[in-house]
């Protein structure tokens, strides 16, 4: 078997490795492991994957000068063919870069939102159809034209068999800044993986509602019977970007309303209850309530601390609050 019978053979492994590379990162891995499965998919594989598709076919080594009589110049002009390792190179790097961010403004449109998920779906879907086209558009090449990978086709580096059309005298100085370029654009490229940008963290808590009619004047149950227990269910949803311990507190408050200022008359802590959650996770927590007094102008205050609440907890220093008019018969 020639070696131009594995002309799809660098297409096979870039839809083989753009699958095992999307597994490794919705599976779970984090740290140094997540940079290097990222690294390849992100900055090179989809670019790759459209330069071969755009350009199939070997790099022409014949020249030909422009027209002297209409142009006056005399440098050699390439006259057609694909591209040499260093342009295949660079354009798949600059193709990705280009690909990723509008893959990711895309997936902001789908259910998932912008999310690892989806991204990474969207990417690796589009990378291993532009595979898919570029096997195609080499195959309708003619078997003397069509490209066909080989170690000295991948490398990015000029040798001395592989001189700039302009037959320059030394290579080095190309090679040492393509070599530069390749380390910052790898190191910028981890760091922008290690170190996403991320929202402030925040915390979220939600009373669980009831079915809305037209029967019921509250989403939640606002009517409670003095001495009678009964049950109030609370979600708490951590996005502080770390595990965080959370204490709540109910407060039973008689309150007169002045316009839009509250005043507390009275006040009885009625229960609390802690709870550890993790990073993205939700907690649902449900809270015995067992009113004290009786009457109208009653609210249950639901206090949210990180961590321990002080002696004698109050709106002012929670974390988070919230309000439940009810009345108590």
């Amino acid at each position: 078997m020639s070696d131009t019978d594995w002309w799809f053979f660098d297409l096979a492994i870039v839809i083989a490795a753009t699958g095992t590379l999307t597994f490794g990162l919705l599976s779970g891995v984090s740290g140094s492991g997540r940079i290097v499965l990222a690294i390849p998919l992100v900055l090179f594989l989809p670019g790759y994957a459209l330069v071969s598709a755009l350009f199939p076919d070997e790099p022409n080594d014949e020249y030909r000068s422009f027209d002297e009589e209409k142009t006056g110049l005399g440098n050699p002009l390439l006259v057609s063919g694909g591209l040499e390792a260093i342009e295949r190179t660079i354009l798949s790097i600059v193709f990705s870069v280009s690909l990723v961010p509008a893959i990711t403004l895309l997936s902001t449109a789908t259910p998932g939102g912008l999310a690892l998920e989806p991204v990474l779906s969207g990417l690796s879907v589009v990378t291993v159809l532009l595979a898919l086209i570029a096997i195609g558009a080499r195959y309708r090449c003619s078997p003397d034209r069509r490209f066909v990978p080989a170690l000295s086709s991948v490398s990015p580096f000029f040798t001395p068999k592989r001189l700039s059309p302009y037959q320059r005298t030394s290579a080095q100085p190309y090679n040492v800044a393509i070599a530069i370029g390749l380390v910052l654009l790898v190191a910028s490229g981890g760091f922008a993986i290690a170190n996403p940008p991320q929202h402030d963290g925040f915390t979220e808590v939600s009373v669980e509602t009831r079915n809305v009619t037209g029967e019921i004047e509250t989403m939640y149950n606002a009517t409670y019977a003095a001495g009678e227990s009964q049950q109030l269910t609370l979600t708490i949803t951590n996005q502080e970007h770390e595990e965080r311990r959370y204490t709540t507190v109910v407060l039973l408050q008689r309150v007169n309303y002045d316009g839009d200022d509250v005043a507390v008359n009275e006040s009885a802590e009625l229960t609390r209850k802690t709870a550890t959650v993790a990073d993205g996770d939700s907690h649902r927590q449900s809270l015995d309530i067992t009113p004290t007094m009786r009457g109208e102008n009653l609210q249950l205050a639901v206090l949210l601390y990180e961590g321990e609440p002080p002696a004698e907890p109050t709106v002012d220093d929670a974390y988070r609050v919230v309000r439940l008019p009810i009345e108590v018969a």
